[in-house]
């Protein structure tokens, strides 16, 4: 089932480079990390209030720890704090997390054709390293949010960077988001964007994307159509 979140459509000018979150988008995270956050995390981190895991979800983690020391009543340090998000993003990346189905043949796909494809992740790279590692994952590049001096998602900067990187211009670069974040960064770089809805993002505003598809087939299918651009 594919939903259209705007009034764009398929264009006549193809997309030149895919890039792809991470989390919850290659690999089904986002499902234990809506757990662990208010299970584990935020209890251990937080005195009072917790955030709703939108505020946060697609953010770098030491970029959490800032916001939540910002905006709620942290009762640990930074260096405690990173080292319960470690643990806990290690377990999950080791143990929990499967790949969303077709992943590696798609992009061995679109690299064929001379597409080049980038993970850009919010996540370090012992984290993304865990990943590409046990799935065997080929891309051109990944791109990591400690890999740029300039705040991460929502804003534009890692995106804007990636763009550079894969020599593309930013208009013609797709991308593949599930957060409110990672959306709303991937648009303020100018980037037409897709959001892949599962169930730990049912209710995410993903409303600034140019559409939304709600299966793996229906996300294989979006962007070989926006990347032949029929």
């Amino acid at each position: 089932m594919t939903e259209t979140a705007t009034s764009d459509t398929v264009g006549t000018t193809p997309a030149t480079a895919v890039l792809f979150d991470m989390d919850g988008v290659i690999v089904d995270s986002e499902r234990y990390w809506h757990t662990e956050q208010p299970d584990r995390i935020f209890p251990a981190t937080l005195a009072g209030e917790h955030p709703d895991l939108d505020e946060t979800t697609g953010m770098n983690y030491r970029e959490i720890y800032d916001y939540l020391n910002e905006n709620y009543e942290t009762k640990i340090g930074e260096d405690e704090y990173i080292e319960i998000f470690d643990a806990v993003a290690r377990e999950i990346y080791t143990e929990r997390v499967s790949m969303l189905d077709g992943f590696q043949p798609l992009v061995d796909d679109l690299r064929v054709a001379g597409v080049p494809v980038a993970i850009v992740t919010s996540a370090p790279p012992a984290w993304h390293e865990i990943v590409t590692d046990r799935f065997d994952i080929a891309v051109d590049v990944t791109i990591s949010a400690e890999d740029i001096d300039a705040p991460g998602k929502p804003e534009p900067d890692i995106y804007l960077h990636a763009a550079s990187v894969v020599d593309r211009d930013p208009a013609a670069c797709l991308v593949v988001e599930d957060s409110k974040n990672g959306v709303q960064a991937a648009n303020r770089a100018g980037m037409t964007v897709i959001a892949y809805r599962t169930e730990p993002n049912r209710e995410t505003d993903l409303s600034a994307a140019d559409v939304v598809v709600e299966s793996a087939a229906a996300l294989r299918a979006e962007i070989r159509r926006r990347v032949t651009g029929q």
